[in-house]
Formats: C-alpha cells, structure tokens, sequence
C-alpha cells in the first residue's frame, strides 16, 4: 500500500489541488481587535514565519508591543486555499505559519526576529519538539530585501551562539526565501490559545540569546 512520509516534501505535480474560494473567517483579531485582513496602516510591514504549530507560535507575536495584528494560515507550499485537515496530511507542501504586521517605527525587524529566533528550535528540520511533518518546518517568508537580509544576518548570529553553546555539529535548518501566497486558516485557529487558555502549545526554545 502507498505510505505518504509527511516528513518529505510532496512533489508540486502530486500536491493535493485545492480549490479557488478562499477561506471565510471574520477577519477581526480576537485580542487586538484589529483586522488580520487589513487594510493596515501605512508604515506597517508584514512578514511571514513558521516556527511549529501556529497556535502557539501566534501568541509570542499578538503580544509584542508595537504589532499592529496577528493572523494563523498557511504558506510556502503549492495546494491554493487548503484546509487545515489537507495542510496535516504532508501533501499540500504548506507551512503552519503566521502573519505578523508590526509598525517599524515601534518595533524593528530585527526584534521580530530575535522573538522568532528564541521562541523555537530550528535545527530540527521537518519538526519542532513532538510535532512532526513538512508543517512543523522552520521558516522566514520575508516581503522586502531588508527582512531578507535581516533573515540571513541573524541566522548567521544565532548559529554562533548555537556553535558556542551546543556545538557547531548543530546546523540550522531554517528555509529563508521570497513570500508566497499566504491563505488564512480556518476561523477557530485564529488567535487560538487566547480563545482556549488551556491548549496545546509545543513551542520551546534553546534558551539562547539572539546577540
């Protein structure tokens, strides 16, 4: 019988083929009160990050001061407006990821970063702690050349401070590159641990510093 390895990349020709009606959600952040839709404020930059299961993920970004909103989706794959149920299954290629808007003039991209990089793992591949498949991967979706080159410069930084502490037989396995399409995830997902104090979150990282 055919055994799908969620922990593989499905091939673009074998991703599941989605659909063309994007997902319905009401578009308002739970605790922000803002909307995850936009539109956003004129000086608001977006990125896109995968760091494990989103709904934890979600939560170390709504609190940031100086993020204007947050949303859950999916992203970095090939299967247009997938379900979560299609996104679990390994073959739509899709991210578990979270959009983050956040005024550049309250809060940088580097300190984005530096709370992207210490909240996760990201040495672990197609994983994060017991989560395992392609959804659970490590990646920055960056929107402009400075969140690029920001991704790369802090990856270098926080793969010293890996080499340093851990040793450097440890590599970070961070997938950095362009921002695709990012689809919204169902209504429930959204801003899920405020809604649900009590629920899973797998999200744990190395106890290092971003220097």
């Amino acid at each position: 019988m055919f055994s799908f390895k969620k922990d593989q990349m499905v091939n673009p020709d074998a991703a599941l083929k989605g659909r063309t009606t994007p997902m319905s959600i009401s578009g308002n952040h739970y605790v922000l009160s803002t909307p995850m839709k936009g539109p956003y404020p004129d000086n608001a930059q977006t990125i896109i990050l995968g760091l494990g299961c989103f709904w934890g993920a979600e939560r170390q970004f709504w609190q940031l001061e100086g993020v204007f909103t947050t949303a859950v989706g999916y992203s970095a794959g090939f299967t247009p407006h997938p379900t979560y149920e299609e996104v679990c299954s390994g073959q739509t290629g899709h991210n578990e990821v979270v959009l983050v808007v956040y005024d550049s003039d309250v809060i940088s991209t580097q300190e984005v970063l530096k709370v992207f990089w210490e909240s996760h793992n990201p040495t672990q591949g197609m994983r994060q702690g017991n989560d395992r498949g392609t959804q659970y991967r490590s990646g920055i979706y960056y929107l402009n050349d400075e969140q690029r080159d920001l991704a790369q410069i802090t990856q270098a930084r926080y793969q010293t401070a890996i080499d340093d502490h851990i040793g450097n037989t440890t590599d970070i396995t961070t997938e950095i590159q362009a921002a695709g399409e990012f689809y919204f995830a169902e209504e429930y997902h959204q801003q899920y641990l405020a809604k649900n104090p009590n629920g899973y979150c797998g999200l744990g990282g190395l106890g290092l510093n971003l220097v």
